[in-house]
């Protein structure tokens, strides 16, 4: 079997991935690791939680720089912030080992927060095309040093018209950079990326090349639209975890509030709510603690939850690609899943387009619950918790970096990760006496402390990276006097 080692990831990682649990690497990291660690492009095909996120990050890692401030080395392009999010929550235990900062930026999060983030230095960028874009013409971040980039998720980003602004953003990086492409599918415009942006790249195809349809059962119901509500409460009762997908911000608003009316525990997901609320919608999910997410399309990509039993189309997708996305939440791993179409009938036309389009052939029938399979469901109810979309509860401001410590403050507080002060700011850091600004941090003192990286100051202080003198702002450079 190959190891983690045979693939030439660095020990110090390897430990924090034992300490994880993760002991042997999935088909896609052996495939697409070595490559990447010798640094050449990497254009691959891989489904959602197949674990790509280490295939390229774990390269990422070993090949990032340290950044100076507002210039990243290395960028991570993803569609969604859920995806942006989960990325960062891979790679930043890992990069603290690396002695390496990650940020991860998208729209509905704290612009002063990432405007602070990238002044301190920011070596890894996870980041949504649309942000990293406004960022840039914001002057708060430049691309001049940027020598590796991932594009996560390529085939969403194109459905989603992010390309053009995928394609700014790549003209303003290295032109010798490496890139590295994950796409579920490499036609259309991920293969015009593919053409443009990559250099000989090593292509790897890992899974199935598509969401199968023959591997979940399709039920297209008639009803009218008054119907619909009553008939999906009834459904997750008899299915359990049940995602549903609405077309519309306030059409998942309504379809919530009437299901909760029932008794129904569920939870909303779309862009209309704060990053909070949907980290919090998210959370209860996953965990089994509300038994339906009912979302819009873009809210919903990037979501990965094992166990959905049931995927419910409450209004008609886009088309046969957008119905594949949907249904494809279910059915995972070999398990029994069931998609189900609320159909009106003036849609039947819409929804025989779509039957086409993704090579099925399903009657319209009228809603039969004794066809479902069965499903052990743990019925929860509404009353015995209030949905925390409503609350605005749970997730951390910021999501940069907040390192445990052994103080109480963050940025300025009181503790960060083993230090006894503020963490950039305060008076602890990273193993040490201060922060970035404090008076110490990673070994003594780091970027504004009493030492730096292995010398005796930092940005701002009385030494460089081994050096005696100052650096930014001291009377030395990286490792001079």
């Amino acid at each position: 079997m190959v190891s983690f080692e045979d693939l030439g990831v660095e020990p110090l990682l390897i430990e924090v991935l034992k300490k994880q649990g993760i002991l042997e690497p999935f088909e896609v990291q052996r495939e697409s690791i070595p490559d990447g660690m010798l640094g050449r492009d990497v254009c691959c095909r891989a489904p959602t939680g197949s674990g790509k996120t280490l295939a390229f990050g774990l390269p990422l890692l070993s090949r990032t720089e340290e950044a100076e401030p507002r210039r990243p080395t290395s960028l991570i392009l993803t569609p969604t912030r859920e995806l942006a999010e989960q990325i960062y929550k891979v790679l930043d235990p890992l990069a603290y080992e690396l002695q390496l900062y990650v940020l991860a930026m998208y729209g509905g999060s704290s612009y002063n927060k990432q405007f602070r983030a990238l002044d301190q230095g920011v070596d890894i960028l996870v980041a949504c095309p649309g942000r990293l874009i406004d960022m840039m013409d914001r002057g708060a971040v430049s691309l001049q040093d940027v020598g590796v980039v991932v594009l996560d998720e390529a085939d969403r980003m194109a459905d989603m018209g992010f390309m053009e602004p995928v394609c700014k953003i790549l003209d303003k990086c290295k032109s010798d950079r490496q890139t590295i492409l994950f796409s579920a599918t490499l036609d259309d415009e991920v293969a015009d990326l593919v053409r443009d942006y990559q250099t000989n790249p090593v292509t790897i195809e890992v899974g199935p090349k598509e969401v199968t349809m023959e591997s979940m059962t399709h039920y297209f119901w008639l009803m009218p639209n008054s119907k619909k509500s009553a008939i999906s409460s009834e459904i997750i009762r008899k299915c359990g975890r049940t995602i549903i997908f609405c077309r519309t911000r306030n059409g998942v608003d309504r379809v919530g509030d009437e299901m909760q009316h029932d008794g129904m525990a569920i939870e909303t997901l779309h862009g209309g709510l704060s990053q909070r609320q949907r980290d919090g919608a998210m959370k209860l999910f996953q965990h089994g603690e509300c038994m339906a997410l009912i979302a819009t399309d873009v809210a919903a990509r990037g979501i990965d939850v094992e166990g959905v039993n049931c995927v419910i189309h409450y209004d008609p997708p886009e088309n046969g690609k957008a119905y594949k996305h949907r249904s494809g939440r279910t059915a995972r791993g070999g398990a029994t899943g069931i998609v189900i179409s609320l159909v009106q009938k003036p849609q039947k036309k819409q929804f025989g387009k779509i039957q086409r389009e993704v090579g099925i052939r399903v009657e319209f029938e009228p809603p039969e619950f004794s066809t479902l399979p069965e499903f052990e469901v743990e019925y929860i109810a509404a009353e015995r918790r209030q949905r925390s979309n409503r609350n605005d509860s749970g997730g951390r401001n910021g999501h940069y970096s907040q390192r445990n410590g052994g103080g109480g403050g963050y940025r300025g507080g009181g503790g960060g990760r083993g230090g006894g002060g503020g963490y950039r700011g305060g008076g602890g850091g990273r193993g040490g006496g201060g922060g970035r600004g404090g008076g110490g941090g990673r070994g003594g003192g780091y970027r504004g402390g009493g030492g730096g990286r292995g010398g005796g100051g930092g940005r701002g202080g009385g030494g460089g990276r081994g050096g005696g003198g100052g650096y930014r702002g001291g009377g030395g450079g990286r490792g001079g006097g």
